[in-house]
């Protein structure tokens, strides 16, 4: 499909200008520019709300081009899973072709305002956003919605108010403790009992499974490739950039769990991350182990510390090629 191609660097031309010229652009070209546009978009100082429907409209529209022009939208299965004696839900998605396909069982963070969001989006549409990529590349995808998190809130209570409740009555560095707690125990619990889950369903390869993660879902994601030797690779986005500072424990638990692991590790932040050095320390503890790995440090995207963290949504495009072609190399034959 040949690029339309906009007058950017024209004189007179501005970022607006630019919008009205990939409306004229072919439908895929389009889209790719429009999600191009959106950090400049969003340095332009448009109000909070604008920004929050702009980028919901490049995330719709990244989805459905990565769907394809005449693919219609792709429903996940819902599936349930035991992890002891709770009954969570997941999304799955399997892409077109012969099975057994790699899979990639992704980790959502510790949640948002209420149960029903992460990211500063609903859980669900989270899940949706990041699915076509992976089943574009021929990747089948699990999104399990952990206890009191989306689908499976009625499980138990919803991790963020119990992290509250702590903080109001104990203070802040026992909320950053029991945050600890947490991901070492039942949040930790339930993404084994997905992986678990994942390798039983037919037509997945169960010896070509990666994990990955967003924030506190990509500390899942290390700890989970620790303890299951079988999982062959491990993506983190922003993993530990809030609380590696404040959580000696945290920081002495991912060490380890890196040092114990046989997966390859990916690990990713933006430039404006809240932090950046636990991808950069964990990184160097891997050089030192000789243990293959890959650190990608992306531009700044957005205005805020908040968009920096959210760089798995806010610039796909950013570390779409990077991430499939880490996963290709170990998961693909």
């Amino acid at each position: 499909m040949a690029e339309t191609r906009c007058p950017t660097d024209a004189p007179g031309h501005s970022e607006f200008d630019q919008v009205n010229c990939t409306r004229s652009a072919n439908l895929a070209t389009g889209l790719d520019q429009l999600l191009s546009l959106f950090p400049v978009y969003l340095r332009t100082g448009a109000s909070r709300l604008m920004r929050a429907c702009s980028r919901l409209a490049c995330l719709l529209a990244l989805s459905l081009s990565a769907q394809g022009q005449s693919t219609p939208p792709m429903v996940p299965q819902t599936v349930e899973f035991p992890s002891g004696k709770l009954h969570l839900k997941a999304y799955l998605w399997k892409p077109a072709g012969t099975s057994p396909f790699p899979a990639v069982l992704f980790n959502h963070g510790s949640g948002g305002a209420d149960p029903d969001h992460t990211a500063g989006m609903p859980i669900t549409q989270s899940a949706n956003v990041l699915a076509p990529f992976f089943i574009k590349h021929g990747y089948a995808f699990l999104y399990p919605f952990r206890r009191g998190h989306g689908p499976s809130a009625g499980q138990a209570p919803f991790m963020q108010d119990v992290l509250r409740r702590e903080e109001e009555s104990k203070g802040k560095e026992a909320r950053q403790h029991l945050q600890f707690v947490l991901l070492t125990t039942e949040q930790l619990d339930d993404v084994m009992a997905a992986l678990a889950f994942l390798k039983t369903v037919p037509g997945i390869d169960s010896h070509r499974i990666a994990v990955a993660g967003n924030s506190f879902g990509g500390q899942l994601a290390l700890l989970a490739a620790e303890r299951d030797k079988t999982v062959r690779a491990a993506v983190t986005f922003a993993a530990a950039a809030g609380s590696w500072e404040r959580s000696p424990e945290l920081r002495e638990r991912l060490i380890s769990a890196i040092q114990k692991t046989t997966a390859a590790i990916m690990l990713t932040h933006a430039e404006n991350d809240f932090d950046t050095t636990a991808g950069s320390a964990l990184a160097a503890e891997l050089k030192r182990l000789h243990k293959p790995h890959v650190l990608k440090i992306y531009p700044p995207v957005g205005l805020t510390a908040d968009d920096g963290h959210n760089n798995l949504y806010e610039n796909i495009p950013a570390w779409e090629a990077d991430v499939f072609e880490f996963l290709d190399q170990h998961l693909k034959p």
